[in-house]
């Protein structure tokens, strides 16, 4: 189903939802500057800085081995992540029982896993997901693999890219990088630093997907209709949130007095609270009865913002 497609088809069944938010006064506003004084880290929120320790539940918790863009499974049992020799990592939330679920070739470097957890559909004969999609840097061309989460030295697959609209035409098959899952079927956003597009990809029936618009960094929410991804205004890295049950004009900035750069965005698992990264610290932003609210400064920590479900 085609982005263009899939907002018109969303928004038709969305409509007696989408009043009841107007009514009640859900609808993005405009956002202040981040409030100086820190608060205590949000719950679920874990902060990876590239070294071997990570900012769990607001503990400082030593992994064994260096910690490279941490990523949660959605019930919050494992993570994942890039270990120091480059390799993809599995292991439970202290960082023990460590398994390489794949490992590194040489020559490539990897980033940014995300995992793609999905119930059998038994009724279209579809099988249950268990897999880590990351971006793999081959020969100085970035592309998307998938391996299943619970492989051990497992060997990583090409993900396909289709079109799923005649007019696009044929998707880019390299530059793709920063994937991201969220709902219920596998779907992913991810990046192309070569024309500065955010995709969507459907994993479902036909796995195909299209061009969403303008950004980079997008994170897809946990029901799937709406993405946050970055874009640059006036200077500084804003975030922005395209509400993909909306018609047309449904990307808005939910931070347009950023001052500074506002980068790595993630959506918490109930979707109200949106965490991301600045030169001093790590920052929320929640969605309340008037859209979403202020920047508001989590931890000092700097990093990669991650929530554990």
């Amino acid at each position: 189903m085609s982005a263009r497609y899939r907002r018109r088809t969303t928004a038709a069944a969305a409509t007696g939802v989408a009043a009841l938010l107007t009514v009640a006064g859900l609808s993005a506003t405009a956002t202040a500057a981040p409030a100086a004084k820190a608060v205590s880290v949000p719950r679920g929120l874990t902060i990876s800085d590239g070294t071997r320790h990570v900012l769990v539940g607001g503990r400082s918790i030593d992994f064994g081995t260096v910690v490279r863009d941490l990523a949660w499974n959605p019930s919050g049992s494992k993570a994942a992540f890039v270990d120091g020799h480059g390799n993809l990592v599995v292991s439970d939330p202290d960082g023990s029982h460590r398994v390489t679920v794949a490992a590194n070739p040489g020559n490539q470097t990897w980033s940014h896993p995300t995992w793609q957890v999905a119930a059998a559909d038994r009724t279209n004969g579809i099988p249950a997901k268990n897999n880590i999609i990351f971006a793999a840097k081959i020969h100085g061309s970035t592309v998307l693999e998938s391996v299943k989460a619970t492989s051990n030295h497992g060997r990583p697959a090409r993900i396909s890219l289709n079109s799923d609209d005649p007019e696009t035409g044929a998707l880019p098959k390299t530059n793709n990088t920063w994937p991201n899952v969220g709902g219920s079927y596998g779907t992913a956003v991810y990046e192309n630093t070569h024309n500065g597009e955010v995709y969507i990809r459907d994993d479902y029936l036909r796995q195909q997907g299209g061009p969403l618009t303008k950004g980079s960094e997008p994170a897809l929410s946990p029901d799937s209709e709406e993405v946050v991804f970055v874009r640059s205004v006036g200077g500084h890295d804003h975030l922005f949130v395209d509400d993909l049950t909306a018609g047309t004009n449904a990307v808005k900035d939910i931070t347009p007095h950023a001052t500074t750069d506002y980068t790595e965005p993630t959506w918490s698992p109930n979707g109200r609270t949106i965490a991301f990264r600045t030169p001093n610290g790590t920052y929320t932003v929640t969605k309340s009865g008037h859209g979403f609210g202020n920047p508001v400064k989590a931890s000092t920590h700097k990093g990669l913002p991650a929530y554990r479900g």
